[in-house]
């Protein structure tokens, strides 16, 4: 008789550091660098945030969602897109690594080379984070309503688990789309609309 065992994503460990341990942005520039198989992020309280690799289906989703973006940003040109090993300074001192960003061309090539190769000092106009089986909800809702009040123009947060959309937009309260087939990246992303269900595998 066999045995069928399920596993759940872990949940992020926090780890509190201050105000006994204060790293530079670049000392956790090379902290990541060698932990690289963990992805980790940095609240704007100096607390780190590690998180284990996804599993295969969250995997899945990411990487159906990059591909879907990258066809609009190709075409649309407007702009640098970004996949989910990417860390972003915020203007907040946090520093974290949405599941899909997107910044105006004129905003990446103000940076210097040092900065690109860094983890580039701004929030990203469009940011999406595709939630896990681990995830709290209101966890990753926070994260959606600080990249907003760092500068981000538009977010979505894609919620698998209970076939949701959460739409952030600067000065608009958030919309929750119910099992959408499509969502609409107009204007901050013209024309650029995503199936959902391509994402959700349905």
């Amino acid at each position: 008789m066999s045995k069928t065992l399920t596993l759940a994503e872990m949940p992020p460990l926090v780890l509190h550091l201050a105000p006994v341990i204060k790293m530079s942005d670049q000392q956790f520039f090379e902290f990541c660098q060698l932990n690289r198989d963990l992805r980790i992020e940095r609240t704007s309280q100096g607390d780190l945030v590690i998180m284990p690799p996804t599993g295969g289906e969250t995997g899945r989703m990411n990487f159906e969602l990059a591909g879907l973006f990258r066809h609009w940003v190709e075409a649309d040109g407007t702009g640098v897109g970004f996949d989910s090993s990417t860390g972003f300074t915020l203007p907040n001192g946090a520093i974290h690594s949405p599941d899909l960003a997107w910044v105006k061309r004129s905003r990446w090539e103000a940076l210097t080379q040092e900065q690109r190769e860094g983890f580039a000092p701004l929030c990203p106009d469009f940011v999406v984070e595709l939630r896990s089986r681990s995830d709290a909800l209101e966890y990753v809702q926070a994260k959606m309503q600080e990249y907003l009040d760092n500068g981000a123009q538009l977010g979505w947060l894609i919620d698998p688990r209970e076939k949701k959309v959460y739409v952030y937009r600067l000065q608009a309260p958030v919309e929750c789309l119910d099992n959408p087939q499509t969502v609409s990246g107009d204007p901050v992303l013209p024309g650029f609309v995503l199936e959902v269900g391509k994402v959700w595998g349905s």
